[in-house]
């Protein structure tokens, strides 16, 4: 029999903040809207790893709401993949235990955010849950059975992580679990801070200043635009190393265009960097605008949104319920009789 299922994806954002930044929506989101087309895919808001640092209860729930909202608004569609909150799926958790128990100690300190984190913070300030997160990480992959992962290149850490353990419980117990592949997002744009283009655009890594949000008001976007951080001289060209500010603003407009980068030089040859700025933030603003408009209607009809959200968790949970009692039975816990 030929099987003609199509390959499952996993994805999940966190809803530490309420607004998606350009960073996240270029870099994963805008990727994972294309995949719904190619891919069985289960995209999930992270709120069980967004404890991980402290969040005041009634914002988290603001957060998350949101996060959801912004998710549709992006063009995901839950009638061509399943949307979810991660706490809903409670399968995640109890498989979680599983994964910490056939972890290493070791394998687990390994893990580079941990490591820069509890660095920072001293010991005594690290949550456990921080330790523990990537094992977590783990098993929001492996009860869904995915067969690809699509993160960027600083996530594989955790893809192999991922995959030690899959291939170490199959090897141990007998196979339960499908060994999933990293689908390292290679063409996608990634997209620096406005104020510092040698780091990433990222919530906890870049000034106020430095981020595109994509639920703030058109004039705040185009402040920002206009006062990034340019180069010396003036041709508008393509240079990471000798001009990594116009390199930027020249890797969002081309992103969000659909316009070659060389095509953009030709356009601005002999224009100065007000010009494209200046392009840059009405075209920031046209993209934006309907996608504030679509957000704050699922926003402003929550009755909707939460039930798109258990529709979404009811078909997670029968995938997730169907792999979570297969790993039971393997590990030899006696199934309970109902």
């Amino acid at each position: 029999m030929v099987n003609d299922r199509r390959p499952r994806v996993l994805s999940g954002i966190q809803p530490t903040s309420g607004s998606f930044h350009l960073g996240n929506y270029l870099g994963a989101v805008r990727q994972w809207s294309a995949m719904q087309e190619t891919h069985d895919a289960f995209y999930m808001v992270v709120d069980l790893h967004a404890i991980t640092i402290q969040q005041e209860p009634e914002q988290l729930r603001a957060n998350t709401r949101q996060a959801a909202a912004q998710l549709l608004a992006a063009g995901l569609d839950p009638e061509r993949c399943t949307i979810f909150l991660q706490s809903h799926v409670p399968e995640h958790t109890q498989l979680s235990w599983i994964m910490e128990c056939i972890a290493g100690f070791g394998e687990a300190s390994r893990m580079t955010q941990f490591k820069d984190k509890s660095a920072k913070q001293g010991s005594d300030r690290t949550s456990v849950g921080l330790f523990t997160y990537p094992l977590l990480m783990v098993s929001d992959i492996l009860i869904y059975q995915a067969d690809q992962v699509p993160v960027g290149e600083d996530q594989r850490q955790h893809i192999e992580l991922t995959r030690n353990l899959a291939e170490r419980f199959n090897s141990r117990y007998g196979k339960a679990f499908t060994v999933p592949e990293p689908y390292i997002l290679k063409e996608t744009a990634k997209i620096y801070d406005l104020q510092d283009p040698s780091v990433k655009m990222s919530k906890s890594a870049s000034t106020p200043k430095g981020i595109i949000n994509l639920l703030d008001e058109p004039k705040v976007s185009a402040k920002k635009i206009k006062s990034a951080v340019t180069d010396t001289g003036s041709e508008i060209r393509f240079d990471e190393q000798e001009k990594p500010g116009i390199s930027n603003l020249l890797t969002i407009y081309s992103t969000l265009t659909d316009t070659s980068i060389a095509e953009l030089e030709t356009r601005y040859e002999g224009k100065g960097y007000g010009a494209l700025k200046t392009d840059l933030s009405e075209i920031v603003a046209d993209w934006a605008g309907p996608f504030r408009e679509r957000t704050q209607e699922y926003l402003d009809d929550p009755e909707t949104l939460d039930s798109l959200l258990a529709k979404g968790a009811e078909k997670a949970r029968s995938v997730a319920a169907e792999t979570l009692a297969q790993a039971y039975d393997k590990v030899g816990f006696l199934p309970a009789k109902h």
